[in-house]
């Protein structure tokens, strides 16, 4: 696995299904903030994206012209659009990250910021790192939160502070040359915990979380209890069991 020398340019995935506004006010922001540093802007459709939703994803070319690019999952659920979106990604960085804008698109410069000066590096978004933080999230899921956050750390030797906010930047070349394996949000998890065992440092920067102001959200209490099986069994697993079949013996 031949991780980049520097930072070229990002490529952004966007899953889309029921979301509206939201889709162009995210677009409106990476415009404004991060043009220059966007390479491609890779959303990800699927049979239940509505025909409003698709509309809407189809007006980002006002933004980014020929740099989006539309594509039709074929692999079910969260897990499986990402999936194959890590295969089409071609620019040096691929940020992972939502339209719905509970992943606050205003972040993406610091995200590159740190790519530009440490390629190799994952950078993820953190809740619970100093400055950032909860907003209508309810007491329990906060307190729960919190305790798998803390087994997490435990677990895996790590200081890192928000395991399961899917709010990534990674090198490229990384997400496709491990062999991913969940469908769902438990997804979300393991693209954090495999690279840690795979020796890739992991830097954190504080996000403020808020409920979805748009759309319906994906995530339910039966795919979070996914959550813990992934945590063990990717603490459990060789690391070099991570890499596809042609990656292994290279790192």
């Amino acid at each position: 696995m031949q991780l980049p020398e520097r930072f070229s340019g990002a490529t952004v995935i966007l899953p889309a299904v029921t979301e509206t506004d939201s889709i162009a006010q995210t677009a409106d922001i990476l415009k404004k903030t991060s043009d220059a540093d966007i390479e491609q802007v890779l959303v990800v459709v699927c049979d239940r994206t509505t025909p409003e939703t698709m509309k809407r994803c189809e007006d980002l070319a006002t933004w980014f012209g020929p740099r989006v690019q539309i594509h039709q999952q074929r692999l079910p659920f969260l897990g499986g659009a990402m999936r194959e979106a890590f295969e089409l990604a071609s620019a040096s960085h691929v940020i992972m990250m939502a339209t719905d804008l509970e992943t606050d698109p205003n972040l993406v410069p610091a995200f590159i910021d740190i790519a530009k000066q440490r390629p190799q590096v994952v950078v993820t978004a953190s809740r619970w790192a100093q400055g950032g933080g909860f907003s209508g999230y309810g007491r329990v899921r906060v307190a729960a939160n919190w305790v798998f956050q803390h087994l997490t750390s435990l677990l895996y030797q790590t200081p890192l502070t928000d395991a399961t906010f899917g709010y990534r930047l990674f090198p490229t070349a990384l997400v496709q040359a491990i062999d991913w394996e969940g469908s769902r949000h438990e997804f979300l998890l393991e693209t954090v915990l495999k690279p840690l065992r795979l020796g890739i440092e992991v830097v954190e920067i504080p996000t403020y979380w808020a409920p979805r102001p748009d759309g319906e959200s994906q995530n339910s209490l039966s795919t979070q209890a996914r959550y813990i099986r992934t945590l063990l069994t990717n603490r459990l697993a060789p690391p070099n069991s991570f890499l596809r079949i042609s990656q292994r013996g290279v790192r």
